[in-house]
């Protein structure tokens, strides 16, 4: 354990709350310099990604009539991110469907959340999710070095999860040269440092509360990806959650309530844990090769572990035996 104190701070933002810890000096400053500077960092991005302000640059970018919009470097990395989750995840974990969240009443920020036992009473017969016919994603192309997002106008770009973990990445980036990091996203996730220090990451029943399992991390992103937290009930009483299926742009009951992702870098583990609740229980395992959690309809969970990581010793070791 490092003997250098760790800097840490807690705050509201993204409609929840995000968390920064800090052990060492770096090209950040000193601990406490590093945590105040993510602090703001991540501050400016709520005000700049949130479609619920109409100034912001996301609401500015969707509302702009142009196929193609000027940008700044971090919303052009926002949509490479879009069209990069819809690759890796076959289609599943697509960005684009502001309109049809809205349309199932996530319009604004919501209240308190419909209790989870009562919103599965009350949802649909359980069904993976599958892709869209015409996917938005597919129709976003970009320039980075202009400083363009190309695409049809009408197709918009939705912050969410994925705008979540690109923030712990890029902090991490800035972060890299210090001792030890933690950075919590609003459930996304992204520790690392130099002295390769361990955290425990708990990850909780969306039922109670309890912790379900306890991973043991140095260098990881980690994302939580639920349908408990932001829920509502739409125009027709009807339960309602914020993940989609793409190919009827309604809430999706797959049968997985909460999936827990461990990635090499937060963005990929937020897109591997929507992709693994979408799948639904069959298919959610193979979205989770860097380990995870699954958690069901019917409070039961099953761990995937971390593979085993096995040193160049170990392999010379194996090879002499």
């Amino acid at each position: 354990m490092s003997a250098a104190p760790e800097a840490g701070e807690t705050f509201d933002c993204f409609g929840s709350s995000c968390t920064v810890l800090v052990i060492g000096e770096g090209g950040a400053g000193s601990a406490r310099e590093a945590v105040a500077l993510a602090k703001r960092r991540l501050l400016t991005w709520h005000e700049q990604f949130s479609r619920f302000l109409p100034d912001s640059e996301l609401s500015r970018l969707n509302a702009d009539p142009r196929s193609e919009v000027p940008a700044t470097p971090l919303m052009v990395r926002l949509a490479q991110a879009v069209r990069d989750a819809g690759a890796l995840s076959r289609g599943l974990v697509d960005a684009t469907l502001i309109d049809e969240i809205e349309s199932a009443g996530y319009d604004s920020d919501l209240g308190l959340p419909v209790p989870l036992a009562a919103a599965l009473a009350l949802a649909p017969e359980r069904a993976p999710a599958a892709p869209a016919a015409r996917a938005g994603w597919r129709e976003l192309d970009l320039d980075s070095a202009g400083g363009t997002i190309i695409r049809p106008p009408g197709v918009k770009l939705d912050s969410g999860g994925l705008a979540k973990g690109m923030f712990a990445d890029v902090l991490a980036e800035m972060l890299a040269d210090h001792e030890g990091f933690a950075i919590n996203c609003a459930g996304d996730l992204r520790i690392g440092g130099t002295a390769g220090l361990t955290r425990a990451v708990n990850v909780e029943s969306p039922f109670d509360g309890r912790v379900l399992h306890t991973f043991q991390l140095q260098s990881s992103g980690v994302a939580t990806s639920g349908i408990g937290r932001r829920s509502w009930r739409d125009a027709q009483g009807r339960p309602a959650h914020h993940l989609l299926d793409p190919a009827t742009g309604r809430p999706a009951f797959t049968g997985i309530v909460l999936a827990t992702a461990l990635a090499p870098s937060a963005l990929m583990a937020e897109t591997y844990a929507k992709a693994a609740i979408l799948s639904g229980p069959q298919g959610a395992a193979r979205w989770l090769r860097d380990g995870g959690v699954i958690v069901l309809d019917d409070g039961s969970h099953r761990v995937i572990e971390p593979p085993r990581v096995v040193t160049l010793r170990q392999l010379s070791g194996h090879a002499q035996s």
